[in-house]
């Protein structure tokens, strides 16, 4: 079935550059200093339409950052669509016919059929002795990502306990247990995100969405 993520939160206006004093021409606006600290979302398995599944995901601030809906008489199967804060498509996510196991890829943007994929996503095989979940491996050249050596997913999606890792075994994001406030503890269906600087947190999202199609309640749980 198709999931598409169109979130909802107002359209921003861009920033308009400023003029300068000599002439007509445009000074380009200072550079955004670099990203020093890790993103966390609250994604919660939810959507937030009526009689559709999915996710709704926010940042620590509360705003709307992707929305997942299921629609149930949808007949695209086996593809998700990523969407940003404006409705543009980011990423689109597609299981990989007639091959041994599960095996998606993930495109940029909303990739017609022939569009050569970033990533490639395969599934753990049972039979072999590993923690692994998924291996996450960049398509293509140059490489989708700056090692070009993918990315190892380990832990427990059923828990909501997994690492995702490097070539060099650095964590690059994680999904963990959100924690309990005011006494109110959260279950499974509500968790974080934690994205570490230099990490697409579009392509941690995804990943998010493809543990669920492996290992979630319509899968066996591991």
């Amino acid at each position: 079935m198709t999931k598409r993520v169109h979130p909802n939160s107002p359209v921003l206006e861009s920033p308009k550059p400023m003029l300068s004093t000599a002439g007509d021409r445009c000074s380009p606006p200072p550079p955004s200093p670099p990203e020093t600290a890790p993103v966390t979302l609250t994604v919660w398995r939810k959507s937030l339409l009526f009689n559709c599944n999915g996710f709704t995901v926010f940042d620590s601030k509360g705003n709307l950052i992707f929305r997942v809906d299921e629609y149930a008489k949808s007949g695209n199967k086996g593809q998700i669509v990523l969407m940003d804060a404006v409705g543009s498509p980011l990423l689109t996510i597609r299981r990989k016919k007639l091959s041994l196991g599960e095996h998606w890829q993930i495109y940029d943007g909303e990739a017609p059929s022939s569009a050569n994929p970033l990533f490639s996503v395969r599934k753990h095989v049972k039979f072999i002795q590993s923690k692994s979940l998924a291996h996450v491996i960049p398509c293509g050249s140059p490489p989708a990502t700056a090692t070009g050596e993918g990315f190892e997913i380990e832990g427990s999606y059923a828990r909501r306990c997994c690492l995702v890792y490097d070539e060099k075994r650095r964590v690059v994001a994680e999904i963990r247990r959100k924690e309990a406030a005011g006494g109110v503890a959260f279950g499974l269906d509500v968790f974080r995100l934690v994205v570490q600087p230099g990490f697409d947190v579009a392509v941690a999202m995804a990943i998010v969405i493809l543990l669920e199609e492996m290992f979630g309640t319509k899968s066996s749980p591991i």
